[in-house]
């Protein structure tokens, strides 16, 4: 019955999350305080309430520094005519397409006020121009040059977009930036569980060594494949390598140190937690902001939300806003190694026992091989025969 209840846990953590995919909370800016501005806060408070996080901004400039400085995910700039749409499609192509959307929502609204109010006025005008059909020549022009006027300022609000900071030609959906980010959490698992089954890595210190080296040659492989053949991490490549190679570091390391502690039976759980639940709840395809409420503050304290997160930061925003996202990582990390390297002290076991071996170090007993002959007990009983002495 154990084994049913796990896979449909699983399968639950994985299409929750994507099924209930909705803006919540998400910082978006406001160019200017003036009635146009004002407006766009009204329509977008009552049309998507607790969608988005509204901040007002001076200029436009100030609302790019913010999106650089990741403060939000994009602004509009509302002038008579125009709205523009000032969006980073690297923060996350699909808040970007949202903002698109929402910018031409606000733009075809503002069209119909404009005509419901050019429609009033014109009624308004022919009652006038009626009263004045008895007026003399110059009043009846004057009200003919009023109707001109009018129809003339009848104009659509047209939709404008500037992509502040653009996602890498050769990924514009970023389809292959999260298929490189999701399979790091599998191989973190299967780094940490070589590391403590492994026979030759008797010693913590060797085991810690072959975290740090195994990482470290893993995120190469992984940068060569998504930069070098895919295009996908197109900035600051010493930094990206980095990046995910303390994301391969903070699981890996997790995944040995739980072993470490509890056994074989810590590579199930560790794998359960930062599968099933960490790359569900990453927000790595769309944003955390577009998770359910709860699961993206869980999704960003596991290494691979954090890391999804921190690698984009890096990668397009110079680091900006990515202190949290290091920490979270370095945190998992420090934690797992130190279980690593003093766990026995926990568990009582020798420092080079592996999990589930003897005190000897071995994992069996030692067989007999074929031919060998089993020693007699030293302390077998003779059988003595009647009559002797």
């Amino acid at each position: 019955m154990a084994l049913p209840l796990v896979i449909t846990a699983a399968v639950l953590a994985f299409a929750w999350p994507a099924g209930r995919i909705s803006p919540r909370e998400v910082p978006v800016g406001i160019v200017g305080t003036g009635p146009a501005s004002q407006h766009a806060v009204e329509a977008l408070t009552r049309a998507k309430p607790g969608a988005f996080d509204l901040h007002l901004y001076a200029n436009r400039q100030a609302a790019r520094s913010a999106i650089k400085n990741r403060d939000v995910y994009g602004a509009y700039a509302i002038s008579g005519r125009s709205i523009t749409v000032l969006k980073a499609t690297a923060a996350s192509p699909s808040v970007a397409q949202l903002l698109t959307d929402v910018g031409q929502q606000l733009a075809d609204k503002a069209t119909e006020q404009i005509a419901r109010q050019e429609a009033v006025d014109a009624h308004s005008r022919a009652r006038a121009h009626k009263q004045a059909a008895a007026t003399p020549g110059a009043v009846q022009q004057k009200a003919a040059r009023q109707d001109s006027a009018g129809a003339d300022s009848s104009a659509q609000i047209l939709v404008k977009t500037i992509d502040v900071v653009p996602i890498a030609a050769e990924d514009p959906r970023g389809v292959v930036f999260s298929s490189s980010v999701f399979p790091l959490t599998i191989c973190g698992i299967l780094i940490g569980a070589f590391v403590t089954m492994a026979r030759g890595l008797a010693r913590p210190r060797q085991r810690v060594l072959t975290l740090l080296v195994a990482c470290a040659v893993a995120a190469l492989g992984v940068y060569l494949v998504a930069q070098g053949f895919l295009g996908a991490l197109p900035h600051h490549p010493v930094a990206t390598w980095a990046i995910l190679s303390l994301d391969l570091l903070s699981i890996s390391a997790t995944a040995a140190g739980v072993v470490r502690l509890l056994g074989p039976g810590g590579l199930g759980l560790s794998a359960a937690v930062m599968v099933f639940v960490g790359n569900a709840f990453s927000g790595a395809t769309s944003a955390p902001e577009m998770l359910p409420e709860g699961v993206d503050y869980v999704g960003q304290w596991l290494p691979p939300g954090a890391g999804a997160s921190l690698l984009r930061d890096t990668t397009y925003f110079d680091g900006n806003s990515g202190a949290g996202h290091l920490a979270v990582l370095a945190l998992w990390s420090v934690c797992g190694l130190t279980a690593v390297m003093f766990g026995h002290w926990v568990t009582g076991k020798p420092r080079g026992t592996q999990p589930g071996a003897t005190a000897s170090g071995e994992l069996l007993p030692a067989l007999p091989g074929s031919g060998e002959v089993l020693p007699a007990p030293r302390h077998a009983h003779a059988h003595r025969r009647d009559g002797d002495g």
